[in-house]
């Protein structure tokens, strides 16, 4: 993995939010110029591409933003664990974003707040989905996730050291794991999930290569974050895909859930296709599994 650097000049006014946010992207032409125009007032910004053919980079240099390239090959770690370990960061925060994500004006003054006295080392985020267009509010779509943390605190736990390029190249599932306190922050992160069915499909089938991996390497009884119903909102939806994945007809069980118990009907269309989605790449995770048994 390497990385060749660009960077562009940071304004000399002190920042308002003394973060480092990093925003890993391939392709995100469509996503990136939103994201980048809701970080006017944090410290500095870092745009990890992996050879986009798109005008991403273009977009990027319109902004005051550091451009890194990152080639992966496969193994870990991969693009945002890299980041956090390679880039010369300037402040003690770190904010991951991804480039279909938007910093409210809220959630920007909530950690400008917070940071300044905190006494914990990382916060959780909630996400606020847009599906096609359409905000979801059901079928499980608001959940959270480590955003922000103290540099040198937090981490991606690694699931599956064994990982090639067909399986995305920055981390899909696994989350980050702080050392010391941790809390939630109010207001939620925009997440602009889907504006293009076709890509959020291929997206998806890496993931599913990479959930096969996970189960081939039998690392669920290593995790850093068990799977448990009792546990916090990811060790809770960790325990629920481990435990769809055992039961026969998951796929469709797994859709009624989050459909029907989850009341994911109440988000019109949208919250169908967002539902249906999700049981087809539990359907495709267990289809590659068989694939995997039939070869052994």
């Amino acid at each position: 993995m390497t990385a060749v650097q660009r960077t562009f000049p940071i304004t000399e006014q002190p920042p308002l939010i003394p973060i480092s946010v990093i925003i890993p992207v391939r392709n995100e032409a469509h996503n990136l110029t939103r994201c980048l125009e809701s970080l006017p007032n944090v410290g500095e910004v870092y745009v990890v591409d992996s050879g986009s053919t798109d005008s991403t980079v273009e977009i990027a240099c319109s902004y005051s933003t550091h451009i890194v390239q990152f080639d992966y090959h496969g193994g870990w770690p991969k693009k945002r664990q890299w980041a956090m370990d390679t880039l010369p960061l300037a402040y003690d925060w770190i904010l991951l974003l991804d480039a279909d994500e938007v910093l409210t004006p809220a959630l920007a003054a909530e950690i400008r707040r917070t940071i300044r006295s905190s006494q914990c080392s990382g916060y959780y985020v909630r996400l606020q989905q847009t599906f096609l267009g359409k905000k979801l509010r059901f079928g499980g779509a608001g959940f959270y996730k480590l955003s922000l943390f103290r540099r040198g605190q937090g981490h991606f736990e690694c699931r599956a050291k064994k990982q090639d390029i067909s399986m995305c190249d920055m981390e899909v599932h696994e989350h980050v794991v702080v050392t010391g306190r941790t809390a939630t922050l109010r207001n939620p992160l925009l997440h602009c999930n889907v504006d293009s069915l076709s890509r959020y499909i291929q997206k998806h089938d890496a993931y599913s290569n990479w959930e096969c991996r996970v189960w081939k390497e039998k690392l669920s009884t290593n995790e850093q974050l068990q799977p448990t119903m009792f546990g916090n909102q990811a060790q809770r939806r960790r325990w629920l895909k481990h435990t769809f994945l055992a039961v026969p007809a998951s796929p469709l069980i797994y859709f009624l859930f989050k459909y029907v118990l989850q009341l994911g009907f109440l988000d019109g269309t949208a919250g169908l296709i967002y539902c249906a989605f999700h049981g087809i790449q539990l359907f495709h995770t267990k289809a590659k599994i068989y694939e995997l048994r039939a070869k052994i």
